[in-house]
């Protein structure tokens, strides 16, 4: 029996069976039907204002532009609170693009900060630099950045274009004329054709199928390919079936308002001076496609951002990767070292010209200054010199490096899925290292982790097990072929069946047991036929009921049609039809379902199907085989396969007119029907015979076990959210590897208990509050695993208590009182936030988290959490739009496209085809992405100080003057062309070891996720680096110079010789330092680290001719210095030992560190051939684990995710057109459709 719903106070539980309430409703949207006690409340009035009223009139635009439907927009302006139906998720627009880009751009602190220095170069009194040193890069930077925000802009441009411009038929002037979407608005009425997609929230009024039905498939939004029917008012469905009709439809439709809740519609239908209630089985959600409906017609209810599907797709949120920010806050670093370097510069120069500066005659400038305000100066002037300590260009380089990589992403063919011809795409270019940090993956089940298909693997009948590869003869084969279902006219030719021996016995007819078990799985079903242009189509409530009428098929028992009384099927081409007595349909206290049938010779037969866990508790003791099928099941579970009892009972005629007595006086009982009902079934569902058992693979992606596994070597903890049900969702957890059998399995209840007494440890002993050291909740080494439902999920959190007791103290006239220590709650928000915490340290204990009926803002608030205690990187991974919330709130968001849905995916960040494919986009994009981000961020810092602080220690030599060490074309171009490429191309091509080793060793991937390439410390390493070679480029090319007689009698100790000597050693250093630090070799690099010194010369030698000089004097200052000092042996010599210098102590520790401190990938390249051995050692002593009796099991048979069925729309015969004519006769081709599934 399923538990009670936990209210605030008592009660045992919340039901597993049921999604919870959706977490962003209002106190109106609870139910008001239930008083404090929990029973009905007093009759009062409807709690829900009209102001919060929805209200739609047909056929009337002007009806939602009334005043009482006006709300503000923008001062005093207002518009109507009804939206359009046109979509858009684009930024900019022609007029917007260039001043809403520069806003964003300047947000940033860098961009900010160099034009501010732009506007110090243009005073001269502080200018020690030209004004384009700045410019050009910052022109540069902004530039390429807005380009690459365009780009993406367009890509969004037309997505919605091509979403707004899809075209349906709106009812206009009368009649239905052609229309664009972003042209329909609330109040329209539309009609649909087959396979169109839904342009709106749209009540059904009407379709082409008896009594208004339509099937509708919700790919857009979970992602699941089953059909879903929907049926229109019995009112509707008979007044409004021809253009006429439809056109003089004025019915006001009054509603909730908007809300992202898709379980949950209501209304009422204000037509003809009567009342018509509506629920959600009445709306036609947006993103949904309409299938196996010829023409369908609907009003418009919510249009555009209103429905539901938009609803849900949460807020848009600003993703940066934790090495943006903390790039940041070392940029902010940057910032105060250089102020306070400056400050002392400044002081420096002030003390420096009151002792030696005013007293020099040849320094001075006619200028009537003071000292202090010389200094003041002075400050200003090092700001713009030392201005390159934080790299303009390190902001344009990043986004290069970023871009690269995400065209390596497009581009890898090993995450290209042929079968539909979907390559990987990478939809954000800022996140590619953050792929190298994950923590957590939050995923989707249903289309995410498996297709969604269910294929009928294997049986046993009469103790005997069918399945395995077998000859026609009954010979166990190690490989068959597939079985020739050509011969079976009904045959779909997808099926796929390794046991030949069983189509023998069936063929032979000698063996009734197994005749009889396909009759039964052809008879006992609420599947629905449909006959279309000359094919029968199926309609099923679950994959489950359609695979095993599919097997049926191909096996000779087909089932053709049925009416409200009867069931026909071909037995091995014979047609024969059976009377439907009674048909007992499934629910989740049952797990079985039985149909009472009665044969053409007069006998009357109960078959049933169901649980194991319930049909043997009703079998005959006369029951043969009970032992052998137990003993099969055990191993279809130990295969993870979905396994279904069947078994039949004969009734004589007498117990069946008694039975029937029975059946209706529970039928027609005023209170508490279906009980009296379950109990009239137990009466007939009893002593009945075993035939068998079926085996049913419900079919994973390809590789998804073996991802998880490699996934969780590399410490990254997976957690599922589903809406499936329990036992469904844990299922699953062991057929992808997940859950495994050394797992001790922890529920909502236990939990809950746990956290109760942690809870109620913390309120009697203050001094555990104060810990900051936390206990552990599970004890021992074992694995521990949680499952747990969205019911018990809110119960956990606190999550609606405080709502629901607000509003009964409401009607009751009372203010909330503060929760006692007795009633479980929390005290404050401050133990809500702890219990919360505690719930978040409990699961990340587990080494597997399943979260199964939970709504999709539950899946976000769960992924919340985790980002929020835990500070960890998360991914989110689904394919429909209930998971576009979760994809939204995790760090990084990834769909799976391919599929019909496309929700997901537009939200992500990336998206490929498979699940398999997020190993490669982790353990090797991911890490490689890291481990460059990290290496060239590095080394930039290291460049970029060892640059800017020669000017540091020349300052002391030249009176703190702001005078510069370089010439001024070399500050400009240091970093666009002498030492960018190099740096570049690491960030792009680097790798320390290959993409096989990376998926190989899954180890390689944990220094990311604890941040140890690029922190504080390498930062402050990088920055003492730098220090150490600008010491050593000045210094001793200073020494040097000092007293230097040249070859020709000369001295080359000129500032200008000078500037050229630090200048070619800088060169050659900082080019030669990314040598060293590059792991992965390729022409390209050499190239670039070989040209950027070439590059150096050729334009130094240029700037430093003659003939530039000439053109412009006053930019080209340093005539013929290049020639004159580089002829210079000495100088050679300088330049040499000053890179030896600079390099040697960066050989000897790289040295050290690989053979004495080696990290994992130096050992990984190291003992490669070792680990190799090492792994088909441990492959060979593998060995499956053998089923172990007594634990807990973890079949979940069919009726575990079977929603309740057509028995109801069966029963009515409203499903049923009343026209005459023959049955067709049987083709080759029989069509199954996807299944259907009222929501």
């Amino acid at each position: 029996m399923s538990r009670g719903r936990v209210d605030s106070q008592g009660s045992l539980g919340p039901d597993d069976e049921v999604v919870p309430y959706s977490d962003d409703e209002t106190d109106d949207e609870l139910d008001p039907s239930m008083d404090e006690d929990g029973g009905p409340a007093a009759p009062g009035p409807d709690i829900q204002s009209s102001e919060s009223s929805w209200s739609v009139k047909a056929n009337d635009r002007d009806y939602c532009k009334r005043p009482e439907f006006q709300r503000k927009s923008f001062l005093c302006m207002k518009k109507s609170k009804y939206s359009g139906n046109a979509i858009r998720t684009y930024k900019y627009n022609v007029l917007t693009f260039i001043p809403m880009n520069l806003y964003e751009q300047f947000k940033r602190v860098a961009n900010l900060y160099f034009l501010a220095l732009l506007i110090l170069q243009i005073i001269p009194e502080i200018s020690t630099l030209p004004w384009y040193t700045t410019l050009v890069p910052l022109v540069l930077v902004l530039g390429i950045t807005a380009i690459k925000d365009l780009v993406d802009d367009l890509a969004r441009h037309r997505m919605d274009k091509e979403i707004n411009n899809r075209k349906c038929e709106v009812l206009q002037d009368g009649r239905f004329q052609e229309s664009k979407w972003r042209f329909i608005q609330v109040g329209d009425v539309v009609r649909l054709k087959k396979n169109d997609f839904i342009p709106a929230d749209l009540l059904l009024l009407s379709s082409s199928n008896p009594n208004s039905l339509c099937y509708v498939e919700t790919a857009e939004l979970d992602g699941e390919t089953n059909l879903k029917f929907k049926m229109g008012l019995k009112v509707t469905d008979e007044h409004l079936q021809d253009e006429n009709q439809m056109a003089r439809f004025n019915a006001t439709v009054v509603c909730e308002e908007p809300n992202n809740r898709l379980d949950k519609f209501t209304g009422t239908m204000h037509w003809k001076n009567d009342r018509f209630p509506l629920d959600l089985d009445n709306l036609l959600l947006r993103g949904c496609r309409v299938r196996n409906t010829e023409l369908s017609h609907g009003l418009v209810i919510y249009a555009g951002f209103d429905t539901k599907i938009m609803r849900n797709g949460g807020k848009t949120r600003f993703k940066r990767t934790k090495i943006d920010q903390l790039m940041n806050y070392m940029v902010y670093t940057i910032f105060v070292v250089l102020i306070l370097v400056c400050a002392g510069l400044a002081i420096g120069h002030t003390y420096w010209y009151e002792d030696i500066g005013s007293k020099a005659w040849y320094l001075f400038d006619g200028k009537d200054q003071t000292a202090s305000y010389r200094g003041f100066l002075s400050f200003w002037g090092y700001i713009i010199v030392l201005n390159t300590m934080v790299p303009i260009s390190l902001y344009v380089s990043v986004e290069v490096i970023r871009l690269g990589q995400s065209k390596f992403i497009n581009w890898d063919l090993q995450m290209y899925y042929q079968e539909k011809d979907t390559p990987a795409k990478a939809r954000t270019t800022t996140l590619n290292e953050q792929l190298g940090q994950i923590e957590y993956i939050f995923s989707d089940k249903t289309g995410t982790l498996t297709q969604n298909i269910m294929a009928f693997k294997k049986c046993t009948i009469s103790g005997r097990s069918y399945g395995d590869p077998t000859s026609a003869e009954g010979v166990t084969l190690d490989r068959g072929r597939p079985v020739d279902f050509s011969k079976f006219p009904y045959a779909d030719r997808t099926f796929q069946f390794f046991d030949h021996y069983l189509v023998t016995c069936i063929q032979s007819k000698k063996d009734k047991d197994i005749l009889e078990f396909f009759k039964l799985l052809s008879l006992c079903h609420t599947v629905m036929v449909e006959e279309k242009e000359g094919e029968l189509v199926y309609q099923a409530a679950s994959p489950d009921e359609g695979a095993l009428v599919t097997a049926a098929r191909n096996f000779g028992f087909v089932f053709l049609s049925r009416t409200q009384d009867t069931i026909t099927i071909s037995e091995m081409g014979t047609e024969a039809t059976y009377e439907m007595l009674a048909l007992l349909d499934f629910n989740s206290d049952r797990k079985r379902m039985s149909i009472l049938l009665k044969f053409p010779d007069g006998r009357i037969r109960l078959y049933c199907k169901g649980a194991d866990t319930v049909i043997y508790e009703r079998l005959s003791p006369q029951s043969r085989h009970k032992e052998t099928t137990q003993e099969a099941l055990d191993i279809f579970a130990n295969e993870t396969l979905r396994t279904l009892c069947l078994c039949y009972k004969d009734i004589s005629q007498a117990d069946f007119q008694a039975w029937s007595r029975k059946h209706k006086e529970a039928s027609v009982a005023t209170s508490n029907r279906e009980e009296a009902l379950d109990r009239v079934y137990e009466l007939l569902e009893k002593d009945m015979m075993l035939i068998g058992a079926t085996a049913i693979e419900d079919k994973l992606q390809e590789g998804v076990p073996q991802t998880i596994a490699k996934l969780a070597k590399a410490d990254i903890k997976i957690w599922v959210l589903t809406g499936d049900k329990k036992e469904t969702a844990e299922n699953i957890g062991y057929s992808c590897e997940l859950l495994t059998d050394d797992m001790q399995i922890h529920y909502g209840e236990d939990v809950n208990e746990k956290l109760t007494i942690r809870q109620a440890n913390r309120r009697n002993n203050p001094i555990a509050k104060a810990k900051k050291t936390k206990e552990p909740f599970f004890s021992g080494n074992e694995k521990n695993a949680l499952i747990i439902t969205g019911g018990w999920l809110n119960e956990i959190l606190y999550e609606k208590k405080k709502k629901r007791r607000r509003l009964r103290l409401r009607r009751l006239g009372k203010r909330p009182s503060p929760s006692s220590p007795q009633d479980n709650q929390p005290q404050d928000d401050i133990e809500k936030e702890m219990r919360q915490e505690d719930f978040v340290d409990m699961a990340c204990e587990c080494s597997a988290v399943i979260c199964c009926r939970v709504t999709p803002k539950q899946k976000a608030n769960v992924v919340s959490l985790v980002k929020r205690y835990k500070k960890a990187v998360t991914l989110s991974i689904g394919d429909g739009a209930n998971d576009v919330n979760m994809i939204k709130t995790a760090d990084i968001g990834v769909g799976i496209s391919g599929q019909e849905g496309m929700q997901a995916v537009m939200s992500s960040d990336y998206a490929f085809a498979q699940f398999c494919y997020l190993e490669r986009l982790l353990l090797v994009h991911g890490r490689w992405s890291y481990i460059r981000m990290c290496k060239f961020l590095r080394y930039f810092f290291y460049k970029n100080f060892a640059f800017t602080l020669v000017h540091f220690w020349y300052s002391f030599f030249s009176g703190y003057s702001s005078q510069v060490a370089y010439e001024d074309w070399f500050i400009t171009l240091y970093n666009v062309a002498y030492s960018s490429l190099p740096v570049l191309l690491v960030g792009l091509l680097d790798q320390d070891v290959s993409d096989k080793l990376s998926l190989k060793f899954p180890k390689l991937y944990t220094p990311g996720q604890q941040g140890i390439l690029f922190n504080y410390k390498t930062f402050f390493i990088s920055l003492f680096h730098g220090i150490f070679t600008s010491l050593i480029i000045f210094f001793i090319p200073y020494g040097a110079f000092l007293q230097t007689m040249g070859q020709d009698g000369e001295a080359p100790s000129d500032y200008q010789s000078f500037a050229v000597v630090t200048a070619s050693s800088l060169i050659f250093t900082v080019n030669l330092q990314i040598s060293l630090d590059t792991s992965y070799w390729t022409f390209v690099n050499c190239f670039a680290v070989l040209g950027s010194i070439a590059i150096y010369f050729g334009i130094m030698f240029d700037i430093h001719s003659a003939g530039i000089h000439v053109l412009f004097p006053s930019a080209f200052t340093f005539t013929g210095v290049a020639s004159n000092a580089l002829r210079q042996p000495y100088l050679w010599l300088t330049i040499i030992l000053t890179v030896g210098i600079s390099l040697l102590p960066v050989i000897c520790i790289q040295f050290l560190c690989k053979t004495i401190w080696p990290g994992v990938g130096d050992k990984v390249q190291r003992n490669r051939r070792k680990y190799e051995a090492e792994e088909e050692e441990e492959e060979r002593k593998k060995k499956p684990t053998a089923f172990q009796r007594g634990r807990r099991s973890r079949r979940s048979a069919y009726a575990f995710s079977h929603s309740r069925g057509y028995a109801d729309l069966i029963a009515s015969g409203r499903s049923f057109r009343q026209r005459p004519g023959a049955r067709r006769s049987p083709q080759d081709s029989i069509h199954e459709v996807p299944q259907a599934e009222n929501i």
